[in-house]
């Protein structure tokens, strides 16, 4: 390098360090300023707390009085330096309330950070004995709901960070237009400088926005005061109220469920009874605080471009559930002047939640925060429990008799397995001389293949399946588990009486006792009793059907007849009314099916048809699956055989 390009480099390095000396510099005497600034904040608190004490005790001395005053102004002078006098006034003025309403939600907004402070819904009522339940379900908590931005914007040589929840907003109060409600709020930053909000309600009846609001943000002329950043940070938070009756089991449904955009399901933080949180660093489409029956999701149509999200679970008879907080960044640039949001406070209903869409009319899977099962049981519930549930309410209304009906049209359809397993068992029964012969043929270990061999001729010539008793039971399985999921999460349920339960979305209390009786509760459910009592009907009922073509049931009489019922009881008894109802149902409606069965299908009319099928099976060729399977067999017995005659001659 020649001699000026080194003397360039070194004035650049010395113009560098100065500045670097001077922003240092500048910044302790800012760090100095600020904790004098807040310094005389408390002093200036304190002094006014005094002063009013002073007016009311008649004792106030005129000099002390003049201190205070003048160490009051000094502080609100160093405010209005260190936040400009825009933001300086909006942090001193007196908040204002206003309300928004149509026929599903009463929405209260204060101008304090321009947020939501009270949502109450119109239709549904917290849980309450029957002639009391007046109290109307509300969202948001006013002691805890938060909403907050969070950007930078110059202020001399530093950045000033403004957290909109620290100011008053200002507001010209609700308009009504287009079948609208709309309140704006400002916030000014800086002379001609503005964040607003917007909140739009709906008048007019629409299942995608009963219960929806559009929240737009606006920056106006905000860009050239706006210091460097990435992303303008969000946080929304909210404590949940106990809506229903039992803690435990509203406890267990209520999560914090958020989803990734394009993604046809949802993720959410699990059934915590503790603490919990996530960091998502990839974009977000909505975040929710879910309840068992109701939601609270914040919709950024653009997505958020991360969420740190979690919850803390309140106490039991403290009337709430969780305590949420999430995080969430919108994506900034010097050409952003604002945000498309939305924010639905409403019920878990899948009519209405699966109407919920974008701005361009795509589904956002607001339905999936419905908890109806996975891929394997969820079709099962939304395509055909769901709409003949909704079919049979519009003409009949009682929802006990929806249950039974619903119940009987389940066992109609899966009666054909049914059948088909008791059908597989009476051919077990049937063929147990046989089986029972071959037992005694072939006593010794040694045997056992050549027996399993004459076994499978066995059930090949009588045109048995080994597990044509297990496969349609199994088949059943995801039906059952699915209604297990769709009663808990069906807010059609709620508040609807039938016989002596006066909510079958909560349990059923006949007999409260004094006393808690472990993972079993204070009170007795009639229809998880009565559930239980079926249950073990049915049990010894297929006990007696099963036990004499299966000898290895012998041993399990206890468990089957006895101890699943007893479990049972102890699991549900704290669980929805309607749910025991309908496995009370369904039990019945299954041992009238097999008493049935059992008098049209007789013994020797199987018999005679396998004796047929034998017949046919005789000179039947035999495919390359069979003669595989026989050599196999071969194979095994001749090793097991030669292992036995090694064993033998060890011994000599």
């Amino acid at each position: 390098m020649d001699k000026k390009t080194i003397i360039g480099i070194i004035l650049m390095a010395a113009i560098f360090i100065g500045y670097v000396m001077y922003s240092s510099k500048q910044q302790a005497e800012y760090q100095e300023y600020m904790e004098q600034v807040q310094a005389e904040e408390v002093a200036r608190a304190e002094a006014e707390q005094a002063a009013a004490a002073a007016q009311q005790a008649a004792a106030a001395v005129p000099a002390d009085s003049t201190q205070m005053a003048t160490a009051a102004e000094q502080a609100v002078n160093r405010e209005i330096e260190m936040y400009g006098e825009t933001l300086s006034a909006a942090r001193n003025a007196e908040a204002a309330t206003y309300t928004m309403s149509n026929d599903y939600l009463t929405v209260d907004f204060t101008t304090q950070g321009g947020m939501m402070s009270k949502v109450t819904l119109e239709e549904y009522t917290k849980y309450a004995p029957k002639d009391e339940r007046n109290e109307k379900v509300v969202l948001y908590d006013p002691e805890s709901a938060k909403f907050d931005m969070e950007f930078y914007v110059k202020r001399g040589f530093n950045n000033l960070k403004v957290n909109t929840a620290e100011y008053v907003f200002q507001s010209e109060g609700v308009r009504k237009e287009n079948g609208c409600q709309r309140l704006s709020m400002r916030l000014e930053v800086s002379a001609g400088a503005y964040v607003v909000y917007e909140y739009v309600l709906y008048d007019e009846k629409n299942p995608s926005r009963d219960y929806m609001l559009d929240f737009n943000v606006k920056f106006e002329n905000l860009s050239p005061i706006m210091a460097q950043q990435s992303t303008v940070g969000v946080e929304w938070s909210n404590r949940t109220y106990q809506n229903e009756r039992s803690y435990k089991n509203e406890n267990m449904y209520t999560t914090l469920s958020y989803r990734l955009p394009d993604d046809e399901d949802v993720e959410d933080l699990g059934m915590s009874e503790g603490e919990t949180s996530e960091y998502i660093e990839e974009p977000v489409n909505w975040v929710a605080f879910r309840q068992q029956y109701f939601s609270q999701a914040f919709i950024a149509h653009d997505n958020f471009a991360y969420a740190n999200s979690g919850f803390t679970t309140e106490e039991a008879g403290s009337g709430f559930l969780k305590h949420y907080t999430s995080k969430m960044g919108l994506t900034y640039t010097p050409q952003t002047d604002g945000y498309a949001m939305s924010i639905y406070c409403g019920p878990n209903k899948y009519a209405i939640l699966s109407k919920v869409v974008d701005p361009d009319g795509e589904s956002i899977a607001m339905e999936r925060l419905i908890p109806l099962g996975g891929w394997l049981i969820g079709w099962f519930n939304r395509w055909i429990v769901i709409p003949v549930f909704d079919f049979l309410s519009k003409y009949i209304a009682s929802f006990g008799v929806i249950i039974l009906i619903l119940t009987i049209l389940v066992k109609a359809l899966i009666f054909p397995l049914t059948y088909k397993s008791y059908l597989s068992t009476a051919k077990m029964r049937v063929i147990k001389p046989e089986m029972d012969a071959l037992n005694e043929k072939y006593p010794r270990q040694e045997d056992a293949m050549k027996k399993q061999q004459e076994m499978m001729n066995l059930y090949k010539k009588a045109g048995i399946n080994p597990m044509g008793g297990c496969i349609p039971m199994l088949i059943q399985l995801p039906l059952l588990w699915a209604l297990f999921r769709f009663f808990p999460a069906s807010i059609e349920l709620r508040g609807e009486p039938f016989l002596w339960a006066d909510d079958l979305s909560s349990y059923d209390s006949v007999l409260n006792l004094p006393f808690t009786i472990p993972f079993y509760g204070d009170h007795v459910s009639l229809f998880c009793l009565l559930m239980a009592v079926a249950m073990v009907g049915f049990s010894y009922f297929s006990y007696q059907q099963n036990s004499a073509s299966q000898p290895q049931m012998a041993g399990m009489k206890f468990m089957m007849v006895y101890m699943m019922p007893a479990m049972m009881l102890f699991w549900f008894n704290d669980y929805a009314s309607g749910l025991c109802y309908y496995y009370l149902v369904s039990q019945i409606i299954t041992m009238i099916q097999m008493t049935a069965i059992r008098r049209f299908v007789d013994d020797g009319k199987i018999r005679a048809i396998m004796e047929r099928n034998a017949s046919k099976q005789k000179n039947k060729k035999k495919s390359k699956f069979q003669l595989r399977y026989e050599e196999l067999m071969r194979q095994q017995e001749e090793m097991m055989r030669q292992q036995q005659q090694a064993k033998g001659g060890k011994r000599k």
